[in-house]
């Protein structure tokens, strides 16, 4: 019973591997080092969400209204400033091109999510048959 239940129930969970932002069409992965001089103001997170994908300046772990700046001497193709909820400025290094909404399917994986439930499970069934 057990196995059935695993192998044919959604996966719920979040598929984020890091925490992130986009802004301008890219993914920064937000690190855990601070920096101190921050230039202008850049944009927004215009959407949250833990859970889906949303276009526009979307992010992962941050609110709504979230402010992005530019670092004073580091080009903003490489990396960003977000001002954290603790009013400091976390960095933020620029990563892949953001290219949700290229298909309806497109996911954090790029695959889609019957897909994602099907190779789950067929590795849950290796898994279990690998075991006995």
């Amino acid at each position: 019973m057990l196995f059935f239940n695993l192998y044919f129930a959604k996966v719920a969970a979040t598929k984020w591997v890091y925490p992130f932002v986009v802004w301008n069409g890219y993914v920064y992965v937000v690190s855990e080092e601070y920096v101190t001089e921050v230039d202008s103001k850049i944009g927004e997170v215009t959407m949250y969400s833990d859970m889906e994908q949303y276009p526009g300046n979307f992010s992962n772990v941050y609110k709504k209204g979230t402010k992005y700046y530019s670092i004073k001497g580091i080009n903003t193709e490489e990396s960003i400033a977000i001002h954290d909820i603790n009013g400091k400025y976390k960095k933020a290094d620029r990563g892949e091109e953001y290219t949700f909404g290229a298909t309806t399917e497109e996911v954090s994986f790029g695959i889609s999510d019957e897909k994602y439930n099907y190779l789950l499970g067929s590795a849950i069934i290796l898994a279990i048959l690998f075991l006995f």
